[in-house]
């Protein structure tokens, strides 16, 4: 990266700083102009100098000049003007100079500010782009959240002294000279009391800021530290709690936070005594220009006019001279910044752009074998973990690489997948180094899953589809606003020097993972999640959905046929039981009060449970109905049985998960507000009381809880206040309430509960278990498998894919590796938080669809289970860092060495 600052930015912006250095030079002739102006007003039509006589005119705009060897050259006479049209003419000419001059100040302010933007944006990218490009053992030696903290945070002065870099210098260099040449013309010892002030301002202030300087890179240092011990304690907040280490983060936050403390409270004592300073210096001169210049007024040698134009210059002089000093101040701040992120984002190593250009062209298969020369690999200790292996994996071949923990065979692997660099030797196809090769070939023919997981926040299908992005394969057709809009977006990305790609184009490399389109996509990620048994969580994540009915209008339009069919499979195979339908004039005992008396779904977040509770309708309701009194009794009696079966369990007892009304936690505070409500009824408890108990009432299912509290008398009355609360329902609430209609998709209810329309009884048992695999079935029958696959995928995964449970990381890490369809697949252990058996399905499963497909990779196999090497044509078992030995199963067992070893223990 260039080391200074001044000349990157130059390189970058030359054409655009010369352009606002010419605007800024031609601000200066009326900046000049209004400081002459004022005292043309005082000595002309205020004194009356030039009209002594009566009715004595002078010339405005008088335009002459007197030329060498041509003389006297009149261009425009001018308007005889009396004295007062002449005060009125050279007031007018002087708001014409004030608009002017404002003009200019906006026009470059605004220039500067977009330069500014537009130069953070392209050193952003290119930061960015130089992390893409670090090579891997760099990332173990940083902190992600100092690298974050540099590109957001350190970078943005570099933005804002882009547009100052060369334009404020000159804009405000030649504001201070001309108000100094200024007051020189009027007065020769004004201006040099007036350049001697500025000359001591100009020496003394720059070296006292340079304490300045030195507090703010250590108080910048310590911020970036503070941020990556901030990011270290988020990502190993599971370490700190299984350690009672929370009070030593603490007491280490505590003292850098007191060190940066001890920084800021110095750099501001030193700002503020140079801020004294300087202003003493600029409130002395106004001082001397008062008495000096007064008393030269006094004597005649100065005039009013002139004294009135001095301290009207001077007063225009400080202000640009102060913010001189503070460009001067920033230039240095903005300086020591750069050079603090060229240190850090200069890497040996770096990977040469070439190898990450974008190529849209499919890339040619890997048909030769890949080939290990002599390769060695040290870990950051210097250990060497892999010590001169030299082997070769032809395409299409299958191989296991088993052995202890750390034997060398997972870095083989890893230098297969390009996540290691090697010390020495190589790994080439055909005979080109592995390292050399553009990412456009590695990226897409070799496919690497390894047990460390990681996914971007988004849904499932941008995950599984992440490793199929490699560059946009439609364009986006724009009209209207949206046209002019991506012009300028394009425009301004290319003079950033930050590529134009849209991301609204289709990213998708369809063909590489077997398909025509987005239209036959599904086709082919599904038997993917059947290979790594997967499918099951993205139906379930599915079910537990609600559906986007513009999206998937052919499931929506198809819901009533859908409940028909479960329907009629529950009778054929004589589960009538397993479902209890809603019907508007029935109580539904296996779904809680609330959903009952409600009977509908909340249009969330438009409206809640409190909303709905605090409503005046719903409240009048209840009174009327008498339901009020009857839920809160209700709820007693629940609050004294749950805390009499309850409160002597441990929190995370699994009691407590069948309980649907009240936690562990709640347990102390009903125990303290039954107590409080002994002997109390319901006219004199509070409003907050009732509503507490009345809560509790609301998620009561009497088959699931069992404490025999639901009277047929309370379901009629409750059916009734349903009948009534729908029959009359405000538009408000008829507008955030759907209530269920066999006939009609519920939008705001979920997939599962849209096709069951009622609940499942609970005590059948594997009762969800059954409706599950009768629904799958369903789904395939009726041709609805790819909608239901599609719901699944748009779950969002949360930061890091942490929505996602360990076991289902690993499942979706090694199905976006298979999409792909590379020629050489490594798998890195990718399966260790499955269980054996789990892992053996797996790994036949997929052995066995790759051999059934058209696609024949290469695989290289790093077993957890040394069991299930027989699966593969070639073992190679390593130990200590070196290939011990390596042959087929039969030959390894009849050699009775270390592999026969590996598969009795």
């Amino acid at each position: 990266m260039e080391k200074s600052l001044a000349k990157y930015i130059w390189s970058n912006t030359r054409l655009e700083q010369i352009w606002i250095l010419t605007v800024v030079a031609a601000s200066m002739v009326p900046y000049f102009l209004s400081f002459d102006l004022p005292k043309q007003i005082v000595n002309g039509p205020i004194q009356g100098k030039g009209f002594e006589g009566e009715g004595a005119t002078q010339s405005f705009v008088h335009i002459a000049y007197d030329i060498p060897f041509v003389g006297h050259v009149e261009v425009f006479k001018g308007f005889k003007l009396d004295r007062f049209e002449m005060l009125i003419a050279l007031s007018l000419v002087f708001l014409a100079l004030v608009v002017l001059n404002g003009l200019f100040k906006l026009y470059i302010n605004t220039y500067k500010g977009r330069l500014g933007e537009r130069m953070l944006r392209r050193i952003r990218f290119q930061l960015i782009d130089r992390v893409l490009r670090f090579p891997p053992s760099h990332f173990k030696r940083v902190k992600a959240a100092e690298i974050a903290t540099m590109i957001k945070d350190e970078v943005e002065p570099l933005g804002g002294f882009t547009g100052d870099a060369f334009v404020q210098p000159a804009l405000l260099g030649g504001q201070a000279l001309t108000s100094l040449i200024f007051i020189i013309m009027q007065n020769f010892w004004l201006g040099m009391i007036a350049a001697g002030i500025v000359a001591i301002q100009a020496v003394v202030i720059p070296r006292m800021r340079k304490r300045l300087l030195e507090l703010g890179r250590q108080r910048q240092l310590t911020a970036r530290e503070l941020s990556g011990r901030v990011g270290e304690i988020v990502d190993g907040i599971g370490a700190i709690h299984g350690n009672d280490t929370s009070n030593f983060e603490r007491a280490d936050i505590a003292a850098r936070l007191g060190l940066i403390f001890s920084i800021r409270y110095d750099l501001y004592q030193w700002k503020f005594l140079v801020k004294f300073i300087n202003n003493f210096l600029a409130q002395v001169t106004p001082f001397l220009f008062y008495s000096i210049g007064g008393f030269l007024a006094l004597q005649g040698r100065l005039d009013i006019g002139q004294l009135v134009a001095v301290i009207n210059a001077y007063k225009d002089l400080p202000g640009p001279l102060k913010e001189l000093i503070d460009w001067d101040q920033s230039r240095q701040d903005v300086q020591v910044k750069y050079n603090q992120v060229v240190e850090q984002f200069s890497v040996d190593r770096l990977l040469d752009p070439r190898i990450q250009v974008m190529d849209a062209k499919p890339a040619a298969r890997l048909s030769e074998a890949l080939v290990a020369h002599n390769l060695t690999i040290s870990d950051d200790s210097g250990a060497r973990v892999l010590d001169h292996i030299s082997l070769e994996i032809h395409p299409g071949e299958t191989v296991a690489i088993v052995g202890e923990s750390g034997s060398g065979g997972e870095y083989l692997a890893d230098a297969f997948g390009r996540l290691v660099w090697p010390d020495s030797g190589k790994v080439t196809v055909d005979g080109n180094d592995l390292l050399e090769l553009p990412e456009s070939v590695t990226g897409r023919r070799i496919a690497y899953a390894g047990s460390e997981t990681y996914f971007f926040h988004g849904t499932l299908r941008d995950n599984i589809l992440y490793g199929l992005k490699h560059a946009p394969l439609t364009t986006v057709t724009y009209e209207g606003e949206a046209a002019l809009r991506n012009k300028w977006a394009v425009t301004e990305a290319k003079r950033a020097g930050n590529p134009s790609l849209s991301l609204d184009s289709d990213w998708v490399d369809y063909a590489a993972a077997g398909a025509t389109g987005p239209d036959d996509l599904y086709s082919v990620i599904r038997p993917v999640l059947d290979s790594v048994l997967m499918s099951q969580d993205i139906l379930d994540m599915a079910l537990r959905s609600t559906v986007d009915t513009e999206r998937h209008k052919d499931l929506t339009e198809r819901i009533v046929e859908l409940r028909h069919a479960l329907i009629d499979r529950l009778k054929e195979q004589d589960l009538d039981g397993l479902v209890v339908p809603f019907e508007f004039s029935a109580f539904n005992t296996q779904a809680t009060v609330g959903e009952n008396l409600l009977f509908g779904t909340l249009k969330r977040p438009l409206m809640t449970n409190r909303k709905l509770a605090s409503h005046p309708y719903f409240i009048k309701l209840f009174q009327e109905s008498g339901l009020n009194s009857e839920l809160y009794e209700m709820g007693i009696e629940i609050a004294e049985n749950t805390v009499e079966l309850f409160n002597d369990l441990p929190p995370d007892h699994p009691f407590f998960q069948q309980l649907t009304f009240m936690t562990a936690d709640d347990i102390p505070d009903y125990q303290a507000l039954l107590q409080k409500l002994s002997g109390r009824n319901f006219d004199s408890a509070t409003p907050e009381e009732r509503a507490a108990m009345i809560r509790l009432s609301f998620s009561y299912i009497e088959p699931r809880h069992r404490f025999g509290l639901l009277t047929r008398e309370l379901m009629d009355k409750i059916v009734e206040a349903r009948t009534e609360f729908h029959k009359h329902i405000p538009d408000d609430l008829n507008a955030v309430i759907e209530r269920y209609d066999p006939e009609r998709f519920t939008a705001s209810a979920t997939l599962m509960d849209n096709v069951l329309f009622g609940r499942i009884a609970h005590q059948q048992a594997d009762a969800p278990e059954q409706i599950h695999v009768i629904m799958r079935d369903l789904f395939d029958r009726l041709g609805l498998q790819d909608s239901v696959l599609s719901i699944g995928l748009d779950f969002d995964v949360g930061s890091g894919g942490k929505r996602l449970t360990n076991v289902q990381r690993q499942k979706l890490n090694l199905a976006r590796a298979l999409l792909k369809r590379a020629d050489y697949m490594i798998f890195n252990r990718p399966l260790v938080a499955l269980d054996h058996r789990i892992q053996d399905q797996i790994v036949r499963t997929v052995l066995k669809d790759i051999e059934n497909s058209d696609h024949k990779p290469a695989i290289i196999w790093v077993l957890s289970n040394v069991s299930l090497a027989e699966q593969f044509q070639r073992v190679l078992v390593f130990q200590g860092g070196t290939l011990a030995e390596s042959g087929t199963t039969s030959d390894l067992l009849e050699h009775n060495g270390m592999f026969k070893e590996l598969l009795s223990l």
